[in-house]
């Protein structure tokens, strides 16, 4: 079957930058979805996105659509015919369905068939329709009309070009009639491009000053934005976001250097880069020690004879910003940091829950409570806590909301506050998200701990519990960040003491009765999701949780024995035993004696368990003491054998009352010997 090359593109006036690159996917993604519908083959496909025009080629697309047969079953015969052989609402059906009379469907087997073949349908017939359902399905947030037209898209429509081979397709989409015109750059070449070809449309712009191709466009910014830093000596900071909205920006890129006043540096850099990165688009540079430069990339859109003016222009709108960011800073810091707080004293947390400075003195007796327990400065702990809320009040935080808790890290520095005081005050919000940076001290990780605990407790005590699509305090975040700080950085922290304590300070503010089961298996219960990301069983986790370990630590580290364990050849055997010793005991009448009465060991098989059993206590004990799980794990794996003997020898329900029993204990001390790990009657 012949094939011819295929493109549309959709001219428009500048589409939101931030969603250029979905839509170019989306419309590709749609073109595709109707070409595969309808059964038009073709070798390749990419889109093309830049700011005034969204485009798709197809490379040798099927000029015709296979011929097809389509068959049909209906109703079986005795539910299409009554008993006097007349039709029934069935056989009606069907044929409506099939959109032809009775006569011709075909009762000659046991239910009733239609088959019919079907012409296939020339392409350049078909494609208006798939391109227009393609556009019509765009992720758009929020359409726009123009003019005295009812059609509506992201942005105004300015001309459409559809070429089929060398042919127009003849449609209009969106008030736009089909040609082969373009338009070039807005200022380089305003005027219409003739696309000679599909194959072509790419060097037919570039001719005109228009990269339509959104990758390249994002390779030539990308390369010459390095190069540019690396002859300033730095290197620059560039988001994959940042980079992304740029390259929806300009047609054809053009990065500059400009720069700053040195002065400006004496600012939090976190709040030059984010001013120069959110409100300009700029990209910055840094030193070989990751500070900042005062310098920054921009990306003009034209290739101009006087590059200088834009890069004067650029420096002269950058520094109005840089001179709030430095007023703001000074104004902080004409009063002591903690000073804040007065303001706090009117700030609402929650409503039922009290104020933000209320929520600082919370977060400081944790923190100090939480401290001493993981070998952290209590005191600094508490310090940090109640200076923790502080920035929020600043101006500085108040212009840019990303600077909270960078913001006091700088504050409290200059107050002359101890070092991990101050890192603690930017380090309480880690991790930021899945993945992110921990705290780097105790102190930070007190607080951080502290804080998301404080939140979990208060939210959950007054009956605020996350559903599925709305969490809108992030609990599961902060559920996830007490877990990743208190593992990661091995801090063995209980956490129903710790919570306990949470649930304390709240008073009759929150209703405490069953609060802190509730929060602390709300904890436990991320961890599932954690483990089966990281590639353990599910039923490792269940042969833990069982156990209901308080402690974040020491639940891992019998996560981990565990899932070392299942890898051992004797595993499957001892978890079959475990579950069977467990279903004998929980069928045992009466109360299991808590010793074994080796006089009443009747049988070899048991003797030898008995005494393995014995043997693995005095060793096994202090492993799961020490909580070196993996090697008592290890120990416990080597009574396979006597087990394995004893279930095949010993017949556990003896008919001797006192015999019976004894084995009962046997078991019971058994079975006890694994759950110093884990329940490990779950692996099976």
């Amino acid at each position: 079957m012949s094939a011819k090359d295929f493109l549309v593109e959709l001219g428009t006036e500048e589409l939101p930058p931030k969603a250029l690159k979905s839509l170019g996917e989306a419309f590709l993604a749609g073109i595709e979805k109707g070409l595969k519908a309808a059964g038009l083959t073709y070798s390749a496909a990419r889109y093309y996105a830049a700011p005034r025009r969204l485009a798709v080629q197809i490379d040798q697309l099927a000029v015709q659509q296979p011929d097809r047969t389509v068959n049909l079953d209906g109703p079986p015969l005795q539910a299409a015919f009554d008993a006097n052989g007349n039709p029934t609402q069935a056989a009606l059906g069907f044929a409506k369905k099939c959109g032809v009379d009775l006569e011709q469907i075909d009762k000659s087997g046991p239910k009733l068939k239609f088959s019919q073949s079907i012409a296939g349908q020339p392409a350049v017939g078909l494609l208006p329709s798939i391109v227009e359902t393609s556009l019509n399905e765009l992720p758009i947030p929020k359409r726009m009309r123009w003019a005295a037209r009812r059609e509506e898209f992201v942005r105004p429509t300015q001309w459409l070009g559809m070429l089929f081979g060398d042919d127009v397709v003849d449609c209009e989409i969106l008030t736009k009639k089909a040609g082969r015109e373009s338009r070039g750059h807005r200022f380089h070449n305003p005027d219409n491009v003739l696309i000679t070809s599909p194959a072509n449309y790419l060097e037919d712009l570039r001719s005109a000053h228009v990269l339509a191709d959104f990758a390249e466009r994002r390779e030539i910014i990308a390369k010459r934005v390095a190069e540019l830093a690396a002859e300033q000596k730095g290197t620059a900071v560039v988001p994959a976001d940042l980079l992304d909205e740029v390259t929806a920006l300009v047609e054809w890129p053009v990065p500059l250097v400009c720069s700053f006043e040195e002065r400006f540096l004496a600012v939090p850099q976190e709040a030059l880069i984010t001013t120069m990165q959110d409100n300009q688009k700029y990209f910055c540079l840094l030193d070989a020690n990751g500070k900042l430069l005062p310098r920054f990339i921009t990306v003009a859109n034209v290739q101009s004879k006087a590059p200088e003016h834009i890069v004067s222009g650029n420096e002269k709108v950058v520094r109005p910003r840089l001179t709030d960011a430095e007023f703001f800073f000074k104004q902080d810091q004409k009063q002591p940091l903690e000073q804040f707080n007065e303001r706090l004293k009117n700030v609402v947390f929650q409503a039922q829950l009290g104020t933000v400075f209320d929520k600082a003195r919370r977060v400081s007796a944790l923190a100090a409570f939480i401290a001493e327990r993981i070998g952290g400065d209590a005191k600094n702990a508490a310090r940090a806590g109640i200076l923790s809320k502080c920035d929020l009040a600043t101006e500085m935080v108040g212009e840019f909301p990303e600077m909270q808790g960078i913001a006091g890290y700088y504050y409290a520095t200059a107050g002359g506050e101890a070092k991990d005081v101050a890192l603690a005050l930017n380090e309480q919000y880690m991790p930021r998200g899945a993945g992110a940076e921990l705290p780097s001290t105790l102190t930070g990780a007190a607080v951080a701990v502290a804080d998301k605990l404080d939140t979990l407790v208060g939210i959950f005590g007054i009956g605020m519990l996350p559903t599925g699509s709305k969490d809108p305090y992030a609990l599961r975040r902060a559920a996830l960040g007490v877990l990743r700080i208190l593992i990661e950085k091995q801090l063995d922290l209980d956490l129903g003491e710790a919570i306990a304590f949470a649930i304390g300070q709240y008073g009759d503010k929150v209703k405490a009765e069953g609060l802190a089961a509730q929060v602390q298996d709300f904890i436990f219960d991320r961890l599932r999701a954690r483990y089966e990301d990281e590639g353990v069983d599910v039923a490792v986790y269940q042969a833990v949780r069982a156990l209901t370990p308080t402690a974040p630590l020491d639940f891992d580290q019998r996560v981990q024995a565990v899932q070392a364990f299942r890898q051992l050849p004797e595993a499957e055997a001892l978890a079959a035993a475990n579950k069977r010793v467990s279903n004998i005991l929980a069928k045992a009448e009466g109360e299991v004696p808590a010793q074994v009465d080796c006089n009443r060991l009747q049988e070899n098989a048991e003797r030898a368990l008995a005494d393995a059993v014995a043997g693995a206590e005095g060793e096994v004990a202090p492993l799961a003491q020490a909580r070196d799980y993996r090697a008592a794990l290890a120990r416990l794996a080597a009574l396979r054998a006597p087990v394995d003997a004893f279930f095949e020898e010993v017949l556990v329900n003896a008919d001797d009352a006192a015999v019976r029993a004894n084995r009962y204990a046997l078991l019971a001390k058994l079975r006890g010997l694994f759950l110093g790990v884990a329940d490990i009657s779950l692996l099976g």
